[in-house]
């Protein structure tokens, strides 16, 4: 063989091994997104069902709260989960999965849908406790909504570490330990407000 042929030869076989790491990199993630009913599709999906009330309830404190402290928290909560509701949101865009799947809430965790209290998941709050928050105003939608969110990272954090011991995603990981890092130092945060404010956590 010249050493022309050996050269051309070469080149061939180093294109082909180009060829097959671009396929490989495009065809990888699709192969390995998660599916429909996965553990990942579930949490991302029940997560930002979660975190869409949590916003929701930061958002009544900001505007009627009177306690700078909880105000700030409030505002913190809910830039930061809108945020996570965000990334969620487009990971189930990149794995080609609707926004709502066809199973119950809390479908992905072993035994999860038994701990749905009236069809809400861990720690969320009812209609009618998020009536009286949007109806309190001052010192009383301060404490009320330490209550809720405090019971409500409770629930979030239970979420959180159903999925840590569900998946092998690394992005899904990476936000489930940074959900978890950030809900645990706000539940310390809000037992404080609680203290300060002269008022208890809710009763189970």
């Amino acid at each position: 063989m010249s050493g022309r042929t050996r050269w051309i030869v070469g080149v061939v076989a180093a294109l082909a091994l180009l060829v097959v790491g671009y396929l490989g990199g495009i065809l990888t993630p699709i192969v390995r997104a998660p599916g429909d009913n996965s553990p990942e599709a579930g949490f991302a999906r029940d997560m930002s069902t979660h975190h869409g009330q949590a916003v929701a309830m930061a958002m009544l404190e900001v505007e009627d709260g009177s306690d700078p402290g909880v105000r700030q928290l409030a505002e913190d909560i809910a830039t930061t989960q809108q945020a996570q509701i965000g990334m969620m949101s487009v990971w189930l865009q990149d794995w080609k999965l609707l926004p709502t799947g066809s199973r119950p809430a809390m479908a992905w965790m072993p035994d999860g849908s038994s701990e749905l209290v009236n069809g809400l998941m861990p720690g969320m709050a009812t209609v009618d406790q998020l009536n009286e928050l949007s109806a309190a105003r001052g010192k009383a939608s301060d404490v009320l909504f330490c209550q809720l969110m405090l019971r409500h990272h409770i629930g979030g954090i239970h979420m959180v570490e159903g999925v840590l011991q569900e998946t092998h995603n690394s992005q899904v990981r990476t936000l489930a330990e940074t959900m978890l890092s950030g809900q645990q130092g706000e539940v310390t945060v809000l037992q404080q407000e609680l203290t300060t404010l002269g008022a208890q956590p809710l009763s189970s």
